[in-house]
């Protein structure tokens, strides 16, 4: 086309075409234009969930011969915010793939991370000030109303916490295909807890192979590998390297850092989905009716 017969097309059209050539030319990553196939298994997790450490555990249960590095994990387990769908179409089959996707029919093989969307709050507090999207010094009391919208969130363009829980939970506890795995619980006895994923994953491994797995990808372990590799790591380079990725880890870590009135605004948003994941409220939130609707999508930790 010539002189100025591009500028008389639709504006649909050409963002359609900008696209196009933007995936041509391996400019777009792959987020929710992955290409899914049935034998993929999708690690996904609201950010800041332990999605991360998941993918240390499951690299070093896999992958004996070296143990995982920040330099070497997506190589083994990509994140589709880093690649193309066409690089991802190219990797060995099957895949593992780490998102922060909510709910996506495509995804037939999901573990799904949970974590106390208190302790979420914290630590992703940190992490937006490690990327600069939050000053030094912000107040936490400013920011909690922020994450409880889901305006701080830059997966999921404005998803909160708990509707990306619900996304998942809603449709798919109960089916196959789907685990889900609470935070805590990696965290108490995290041999069990990968003894589950490679179950749900098909994998015949020994008792020595699960302990070892744990043990290359302990907090110490990943600290250290970050001190050593956080200035090249993909996820971290752009970022404020005096503010650690990998933080305390701990469960109620919440506790000691946010205030009666944010927690009690947390626990308000989201209480009911809270107490049936089984996260004790501090507060009794006036949305915390006898009976919520939420018995029926969300599972007790007796039904796991």
């Amino acid at each position: 086309m010539k002189g100025n017969q591009w500028t008389s097309l639709p504006v649909d059209i050409l963002r359609h075409l900008q696209h196009v050539a933007n995936v041509l030319f391996l400019r777009v990553k792959a987020f929710r234009n992955l290409t899914v196939y049935p034998e993929d298994t999708l690690l996904v997790s609201y950010p800041r969930s332990g999605n991360t450490w998941t993918r240390f555990l499951i690299c070093n249960l896999l992958y004996t011969d070296k143990p995982a590095t920040f330099l070497t994990i997506d190589a083994k387990i990509p994140s589709i915010y880093e690649y193309t769908d066409r690089e991802l179409r190219h990797l060995p089959r099957p895949r593992i793939l780490k998102s922060h996707e909510y709910f996506d029919p495509l995804y037939k093989k999901v573990i799904y991370i949970v974590r106390d969307p208190r302790d979420v709050a914290v630590s992703s507090y940190h992490f937006k000030m490690k990327w600069r999207v939050i000053p030094e010094g912000y107040p936490m009391e400013e920011f909690v109303p922020r994450f409880i919208s889901g305006q701080y969130d830059n997966w999921q363009k404005g998803a909160a916490w708990g509707d990306h829980v619900m996304s998942w939970l809603g449709p798919r506890t109960g089916q196959s295909g789907f685990l889900l795995l609470r935070y805590g619980e990696l965290k108490q006895n995290p041999v069990a807890a990968l003894g589950r994923i490679a179950s749900f994953m098909n994998l015949d491994v020994t008792p020595e192979r699960l302990a070892r797995a744990v043990e290359l990808s302990t907090a110490e372990r990943l600290r250290e590998l970050e001190r050593k590799e956080s200035a090249e790591f993909v996820e971290t380079k752009k970022t404020r390297q005096d503010i650690p990725f990998v933080r305390k880890g701990v469960v109620g870590d919440w506790k000691s850092v946010l205030s009666q009135s944010s927690v009690a605004a947390i626990e308000e948003a989201w209480g009911p989905i809270m107490e049936k994941l089984g996260y004790e409220l501090m507060t009794r939130p006036a949305s915390l009716s006898p009976k919520t609707g939420a018995d029926d999508i969300v599972p007790s930790r007796a039904q796991i």
